[in-house]
């Protein structure tokens, strides 16, 4: 049995690896952030909980110690919030956990970062060995740094493993599928690339990625992506979702160069009026899903002997049967 500290353990992939260390039966730590009523839901299931906050060093070294293992899923995960927020929270966040690790003596950290890191180029089949390109957008960008801060960490002796999922969805998906639901119900979803690619990564195979190199000795000092083994286009992922919801969907499109304008507008108009919502359209948004980036993961089959456990098919399955038990009204969270 091992004792694990999970960061961010109320969000979506946290979550998650709670009810899989548990079911693994580890002592299971969440730090939470005091004023997160989703905790009492977590200490209900037996998990220690630590109120704190992963801006402060003292919060995160006091849940850190006596660990052997941290999951370090704490950070901004929308495109749209202050610079400032990026920064405490992505790349201060990793200072802290990184530090706490350091000077406890953790066995492993296991770094949530992004497959953003690697940039958008289209020329190549993406992989591990690739530099870190930033967007100029502050969710991938503020990712690299706090990859930086790991490998910083690292080379001082800190058994270090990044994790480079792909689009992450399943049960509890907070954004990518509602989204698309909600803009689908609304009669609101354009497209601006035909065959933009996406890299779908049902949770439950990441979870199971994230258990393996948590223990795996190969695994330290190594970077993986992650996905199901295979992609598929915005619009046929879409198209699955209208299916699932007997929802009318007519494929629309606008230029791709028009869809970035006006994205970038709208984000002016939102600074200069300090709206508090989130804008239509984002430039990160515009670029994330017009584009048609591949990735393989030939690095955690090779090494690791890892395999997807649950093809595409499946999860999207699994995905629409809890999509339809949701309220219509409520889908839209960003």
């Amino acid at each position: 049995m091992s004792k694990v500290l999970i960061t961010g353990a109320t969000g979506f992939i946290g979550g998650h690896l709670v009810e899989a260390n548990l079911a693994a039966k580890n002592s299971v730590r969440a730090l939470v952030l005091p004023d997160d009523r989703d905790a009492e839901d977590l200490a209900a299931r037996g998990v220690q909980i630590i109120r704190g906050d992963i801006r402060e060093y003292e919060d995160v070294r006091r849940a850190a110690g006596g660990m052997d293992i941290i999951f370090q899923c704490a950070a901004v995960v929308t495109d749209w919030a202050p610079k400032r927020l990026f920064e405490e929270v992505t790349v201060g966040g990793a200072e802290n956990v990184c530090r706490a690790a350091y000077e406890v003596g953790i066995t492993r950290l296991v770094d949530i970062s992004t497959n953003d890191v690697f940039g958008l180029d289209e020329e190549y089949v993406m992989d591990e060995t690739f530099p870190l390109r930033k967007w100029g957008e502050p969710y991938p960008d503020y990712k690299i740094e706090a990859e930086k801060i790991c490998w910083k960490y690292h080379a001082k002796g800190l058994p270090v493993t990044m994790v480079y999922p792909c689009w992450v969805y399943g049960p509890g998906d907070r954004t990518f599928v509602p989204e698309l639901a909600d803009a689908i119900l609304k009669k609101e979803l354009i497209f601006w690339r035909k065959g933009a690619i996406v890299w779908p990564t049902y949770i439950e195979n990441l979870v199971d990625l994230l258990m393996l190199i948590a223990v795996d000795d190969k695994a330290v000092g190594n970077g993986y992506l992650v996905h199901d083994g295979e992609s598929t286009t915005l619009e046929e992922f879409a198209s699955g979702i209208a299916k699932a919801l007997n929802a009318e969907f007519t494929v629309k499109y606008m230029p791709y160069h028009v869809a970035y304008a006006a994205a970038w507008i709208m984000e002016i108009v939102w600074k200069l009026t300090r709206k508090k919502t989130r804008p239509l359209l984002t430039t990160y948004t515009v670029k994330n899903l017009g584009s048609k980036l591949r990735f393989s993961i030939d690095k955690a089959r090779r090494e690791l002997g890892w395999e997807p456990k649950i093809s595409y098919a499946e999860g999207f399955e699994k995905t629409m049967e809890w999509l339809k038990t949701l309220d219509p009204e409520k889908l839209k969270q960003k």
